[in-house]
């Protein structure tokens, strides 16, 4: 059966339709690519397109028609994803950005508390050693004035300057101390215990003087040298005259009594100048001592003066032992001259008494400030800096 002219299936319509439709897309996106000129142009495209074109096309046209701009629309479209992308990145690269500061930030934060760390450790450990020198220093202080003691107490020359050498080793290991210390506690920024060690400073040069002073007439030991000759050679000087005038006998009978009387008053005479020796060593005031000497200047002359009345009295086989008598009494006197320079000296006596004395109240001062020194530095906290 034959369609009748001008006739269309439905099909066909619809296909014509959809060609007509798709011819107009195509006349609207041709038309779309186009330069857009003028606002006519722009809302005859918004008219073809319709509900086929996005708001932001629509956005973009009335844009480029209120400017006549040139541009194609769809580029505009490209443009403006584009920099919305561009847009995206550059938020993400700034949270990027503020979290590389974040991480820094931690870092330095986390080296700071590192050094803080490091400085408390170092602040410690020159604690702990302020503290060591501290009670170190005390300890050697103590061992240079005992052997100071013992040097001025020693009865042989040679314990005397072995003991005088210790205590100077001792004063030595004390500078040290003092010199390793002194920084320590400038670095600390302590004051009062930098104020406390300056005074002990102060007051060990105070020592040190005194303590040479006392070594130097400790060493000499006049005083112990004299008392052995007292006790030696002077002894025996003295026991070799009374055993010279022992055998001598009188010339006449009736001398007999008389010389007898004599050669005691000679020995006597003797012992007393041989008792006065240990005093004289022992003294130190030079009045006591000049007084001795004139009492043992009358006794030798009365020892001589004896010696020879007797040398008259005796018989000539007893005047050999008168001749030795004298020459014992010479040697005695002798020595005993030798006795009376060295106690004059004195050193041993001034040294003890310096010793006693003076450097036994400016060691208590000393000991008195080490230990107000030690004690600040034992209550000093973990940094405790001022």
């Amino acid at each position: 059966m034959r369609r009748p002219v001008g006739c269309r299936t439905a099909r066909e319509g619809m296909a014509g339709d959809q060609q007509a439709v798709c011819g107009r897309s195509t006349l609207s996106l041709r038309e779309s690519r186009a330069p857009v000129t003028s606002p006519r142009i722009a809302r005859r495209l918004q008219r073809a397109q319709g509900q086929t074109e996005s708001g932001s096309i629509r956005a973009i046209r009335w844009q480029c028609s209120k400017r006549t701009c040139k541009t194609d629309p769809m580029e505009e479209l490209s443009r403006e994803n584009s920099d919305g992308k561009e847009s995206g990145g550059g938020l993400r690269g700034k949270r990027r950005t503020n979290y590389t500061w974040a991480v820094w930030r931690w870092i330095a934060l986390l080296i700071f508390l590192a050094m803080i760390g490091c400085d408390v450790n170092a602040a410690l450990e020159q604690v702990s050693q302020a503290r060591h020198l501290s009670a170190d220093l005390l300890v050697q202080f103590t061992k240079a004035a005992d052997a100071a003691n013992r040097a001025v107490m020693a009865d042989t020359d040679e314990a005397s300057l072995a003991f005088a050498r210790e205590a100077g080793q001792a004063k030595e290991k004390v500078q040290v101390d003092i010199d390793s210390l002194k920084p320590l506690l400038d670095g600390l920024h302590y004051s009062d215990e930098g104020r406390l060690l300056q005074e002990f400073v102060n007051r060990f040069r105070e020592y040190c003087e005194l303590d040479r002073r006392i070594l130097d007439l400790a060493v000499e030991n006049t005083n112990l040298k004299a008392q052995r000759l007292s006790f030696g050679p002077a002894q025996e000087a003295a026991d070799s005259f009374r055993d010279s005038l022992k055998p001598v006998a009188p010339r006449v009978p009736a001398d007999k009594w008389r010389v007898e009387a004599l050669v005691a008053t000679a020995v006597a005479t003797v012992r007393e100048i041989q008792v006065l020796q240990a005093p004289h060593i022992a003294d130190a005031d030079e009045a006591v001592m000049t007084r001795m000497e004139k009492s043992m200047a009358t006794s030798e002359a009365a020892a001589r003066n004896a010696l020879t009345t007797l040398s008259s009295l005796v018989e000539p086989r007893s005047q050999p032992n008168i001749v030795a008598a004298k020459a014992a009494l010479d040697r005695f006197m002798a020595v005993n001259q030798q006795i009376i320079s060295l106690s004059r000296r004195n050193t041993n006596v001034r040294s003890l008494a310096l010793s006693l004395n003076e450097k036994g109240k400016l060691i208590p001062r000393c000991e008195e400030v080490l230990h107000a020194l030690r004690d600040a530095l034992a209550k000093r906290g973990a940094v405790g800096t001022r």
